[in-house]
């Protein structure tokens, strides 16, 4: 008898029956609140009927159909929606499946068409579990540990955690960027350096929102350099922000942009997006993959840019995550084991601390633990798993945002007295 591997962590033990919206209904008859949203992966919440009824349509056309072999409407479509979205300049777009496969495909890119060999990415990062994606992530050594040698050519600097160094924002960032100064001079020549790459929030690392002006910052030294800035927006992309792109609120211009998660409300689709000159500088036949840009997979990414621009999603993750944020702020004056509460939108964070200010795990655990038997499903993250990020889809309405808080207040409570 087969079962699943062991090193699959359950987060929860709920066994999933049907969902709709921001509720899962599990087998134990049970009505939870998700706020985790598959990882941030279904943007118009469980089971939209526009995202459902687009899939089912596309199912019974053709389900696979390999795109460099023969071309399907639904990727035409999706590309020509997705541009709208996209960037200025950025209207070249390669599809793959995972965040990761994206990623990798980036930094090939970016060694192909700079010439350069290495890559700068950022403490606190995280990018995928595959060699390349593993080499430049850094939000905790389990995505990286046990299966070295890593990629070669990555370089590390300093990421401007403000509530880390114990800083203003200001300062974090000028400490950031001369670190990073620093190591152009001393590990990786601008010469030699294919890339940065970064998240505006970033994910597993602990839900820290990039500074605007260490964005801004990059924007310059990669300007100066001719280094291509990537921006992974795996996460933090298509609305969770309150803006579309994690990266509009400090209004630089990447030069890659990486897209997956809620792209297509739960069907694995990713992608890259560059200008068509950069693009055009790999090597013919370095993109490929056999299910990148899934017909099905294309068709419901279709209606979920549909969906998130018809209802206004984008503006009600931005209105929804204040008063999310309002209530996760009154939080933490009536715990004091929360010692952070940060992010943008509807992609919130509580970090958890001792009385003497540091990581304090155990108790993120018991809080997450006691936020399911309140029906309240949550997730936790960070390098040392003491922060809570709160997740909800797009679509989540102010009831809901109450629910969760009361919910949530309860499971407090319960874990910390």
């Amino acid at each position: 008898m087969a079962t699943l591997s062991p090193l699959l962590k359950q987060a929860t033990p709920v066994v999933v029956d049907y969902a709709s919206g921001s509720w899962i209904h599990a087998t134990d008859g049970k009505k939870y609140l998700d706020f985790t949203t598959g990882i941030g992966v279904t943007s118009t919440g469980h089971c939209h009927p526009e995202v459902v009824a687009a899939a089912r349509e596309q199912v019974g056309k053709i389900v696979h159909a390999q795109y460099t072999t023969v071309m399907h409407q639904p990727l035409l479509e999706l590309t020509e929606r997705l541009g709208a979205f996209l960037p200025e300049g950025l209207d070249s777009v390669f599809y793959a499946t995972t965040g990761a496969e994206a990623v990798e495909a980036s930094l090939r890119l970016a060694r192909m068409a700079t010439g350069r060999p290495n890559i700068i990415s950022f403490q606190g990062g995280f990018h995928g579990r595959t060699v390349g994606a593993a080499s430049i992530t850094t939000a905790g050594t389990k995505f990286r540990s046990g299966f070295a040698p890593l990629m070669g050519g990555v370089h590390v600097a300093p990421f401007p955690h403000a509530y880390r160094y114990g800083w203003d924002e200001s300062t974090a960032v000028d400490f950031a960027l001369n670190e990073l100064d620093h190591l152009l001079v001393t590990m990786s020549s601008p010469e030699d350096t294919a890339a940065f790459i970064i998240e505006p929030v970033l994910g597993d690392g602990g839900y820290i929102p990039t500074p605007s002006g260490f964005l801004q910052g990059l924007r310059d030294r990669a300007d100066r350099h001719g280094i291509v800035l990537i921006i992974d927006e795996v996460q933090a992309g298509v609305g969770r922000t309150g803006s579309f792109w994690g990266h509009d609120w400090s209004g630089i211009r990447p030069d890659v942009l990486i897209t997956a998660k809620g792209l297509a409300s739960g069907y694995p689709i990713s992608a890259i997006a560059a200008s068509a000159s950069l693009m055009g500088k790999a090597r013919p036949g370095s993109q490929g993959g056999t299910y990148g840009g899934n017909a099905v997979a294309a068709a419901a990414g279709v209606a979920t840019l549909r969906v998130i621009e018809q209802e206004g999603l984008v503006s009600n993750a931005l209105v929804r995550g204040d008063e999310l944020r309002a209530g996760l702020d009154g939080l933490q004056t009536q715990f004091p084991v929360i010692g952070n509460v940060r992010g943008r939108g509807l992609m919130q964070a509580l970090e958890f601390t001792t009385a003497a200010n540091t990581p304090d795990p155990e108790t993120a655990l018991a809080v997450q633990q006691a936020a399911v038997k309140e029906e309240l499903l949550l997730l936790t993250c960070g390098p040392n798993g003491n922060v809570i990020r709160i997740i909800p889809a797009l679509n989540v309405t102010s009831d809901e945002v109450q629910a969760g808080l009361t919910r949530l207040t309860q499971a407090l409570k319960a874990a910390t007295t």
